[in-house]
């Protein structure tokens, strides 16, 4: 159980941390944080402070859906912003395109890393993916067509807002999959001997 949370909040984390460095690269990031960028920028808020306060209105969009959140959920709603606040206060503003374009790389590896790890952990849905579970088990649209249309829509909202899409948008969604596919293995929890296995639950 130690280990569990151990590996839990180390991956929340360096998912924040991951953000912080999209942003100092600023050659585009993911569509979510497009979105926290846009945001932060028409609020004149911290970025951490944005991904905390957009986790809690998801949240509160589980309750029509009739998802419940676990100790995980509200762990991602909290950590990745303080995270994300805390690796923009230590990781400098970089300026030549080849320092920038390796932060770049580092950020979509670590990413990929800390969302293994914090899945692996098995604690209980994110408030973003818990919405798409949410929205596929009421409406009966496929998972993929659900994640989609949401990517597209905060990617849409947060590029309007002036959120920073570049390469690295593109790039992360070549390859933010088959990365994870290749991390999630290394930190899935195994049940133990003689026990029930515990249903594996997507953060």
């Amino acid at each position: 159980m130690l280990y569990r949370l151990l590996q839990l909040y180390i991956g929340l984390s360096l998912y924040g941390i991951s953000t912080a460095m999209f942003v100092r690269a600023d050659l585009g990031t993911d569509p979510w944080n497009v979105f926290h960028l846009g945001l932060a920028n028409l609020l004149s808020m911290n970025i951490g402070a944005v991904i905390i306060l957009t986790g809690a209105v998801v949240l509160l969009l589980w309750i029509p859906l009739r998802q419940r959140p676990g100790f995980g959920t509200v762990s991602n709603v909290i950590m990745i912003g303080v995270a994300a606040d805390a690796g923009l206060a230590l990781i400098p503003s970089v300026e030549a395109l080849v320092a920038r374009s390796a932060l770049l790389v580092s950020a979509i590896v670590v990413n990929a890393i800390a969302t293994g790890m914090y899945i692996g952990a098995g604690f209980g849905a994110g408030p973003r993916d818990g919405l798409m579970t949410g929205i596929n088990a009421r409406t009966g649209w496929s998972v993929r067509n659900v994640r989609t249309a949401i990517e597209i829509s905060v990617l849409l909202i947060g590029w309007s807002l002036g959120g920073t899409f570049g390469v690295g948008t593109v790039l992360y969604a070549l390859t933010i999959g088959p990365l994870i596919q290749l991390c999630l293995p290394w930190f899935r929890q195994k049940p133990k001997k003689n026990s029930k296995p515990r249903a594996e639950r997507v953060v």
